[in-house]
């Protein structure tokens, strides 16, 4: 008997364990657990919450997927050749192929906004917007992320069952908490603070990170808000310490890029707008738009004028 009382014991500590008893998280479980990460990353990188929470949901089986379980990786990231991090085997499309282990569920989140923002095959898609979550639906299985050919489908119908589109509209209220959980709730990613309850979201332009304007804003509480100094903001967005934000509708919270994204060669000026003006839409520092167009600073551009955005052809 006491024999019998012994295996019972190990038997049900290897259960327990190795999850025998586990019940299998349920789609509403894991939105419950992930949806703030979800939020979180939209906010960091441009990424619609629907999106990330529906890829999760679908590659790891609502968290349940042996490779969830033992690696956690919820996003059946395969390691590539630049992956230096911790690897795990398993069989997919092929026996034996290697996936990306994390040490928890955060960093496979993490890494997942950076895998997408770091291919040059998902590009495009940070160019639409934040609740287009069909046109990203459709973009990742058209670069390439799946090859499940009714991917989008799955992806769309996951977002529409369980209403994931109201994360990224906004309309969930997140609970403000008291100071000390505030303060753990931000995180310093890619040089810039990140508040999980910041009331800004963000949007990427040419590869950038911006925040829409909101009424009653100020340089510095923006600046406040994503760990920069106030000059940073003046400095991305090419303004002087004396200007009025109620000007502006979007503003860079990183410095801008050299030259406007491949597809945008050349602007029209039309009407009124300026130099700055074409800097701040195509995401471009407005030196750089002195060079490419052999202009002084101070000079002004006329209706019709041609802009380079990018450095000329020697054929120009």
């Amino acid at each position: 008997m006491i024999g019998s009382l012994r295996f019972a014991s190990v038997l049900l500590v290897f259960q327990i364990a190795f999850g025998v008893y586990a019940q299998n998280n349920t789609r509403k479980d894991y939105i419950g657990m992930y949806s703030d990460l979800a939020v979180r990353e939209m906010k960091r990188v441009g990424i619609p919450a629907s999106i990330t929470l529906a890829q999760g949901m679908l590659e790891s089986g609502n968290g349940n997927s042996t490779l969830a379980r033992k690696s956690n990786n919820h996003f059946g990231i395969k390691c590539h050749n630049d992956w230096t991090g911790k690897k795990v085997y398993h069989d997919d499309d092929k026996r034996g192929e290697c996936f990306r282990k994390y040490q928890n569920v955060y960093e496979s989140y993490l890494d997942h906004s950076d895998f997408l923002v770091g291919k040059k095959r998902y590009a495009s898609l940070f160019d639409l917007k934040i609740t287009d979550y069909k046109g990203w639906a459709h973009g990742l299985k058209k670069a390439g992320y799946a090859t499940d050919p009714k991917y989008a489908r799955r992806l769309i119908d996951i977002i529409e069952e369980n209403n994931l589109d109201r994360f990224d509209r906004g309309d969930v209220i997140i609970a403000k908490s008291d100071k000390e959980d505030r303060k753990k709730a931000t995180k310093k990613v890619d040089n810039f603070m990140v508040d999980a309850f910041a009331s800004h979201n963000l949007g990427v332009n040419n590869g950038i990170k911006y925040i829409t304007v909101q009424e009653n804003d100020s340089f510095a509480e923006i600046s406040s808000e994503f760990g920069l100094k106030e000059w940073e903001i003046y400095a991305y967005n090419d303004l002087q310490s004396e200007a009025s934000i109620k000007q502006y509708k979007y503003l860079y919270v990183q410095p801008k890029r050299n030259k406007a994204h491949r597809k945008h060669r050349v602007h029209r000026v039309k009407g009124d707008q300026s130099l700055h003006y074409i800097a701040q839409k195509y995401g471009v520092k407005i030196s750089r738009l002195y060079k490419y167009n052999n202009l002084k600073e101070g000079d002004k551009v006329k209706e019709g004028q041609l802009i380079y955005l990018r450095k000329k052809n020697k054929r120009s």
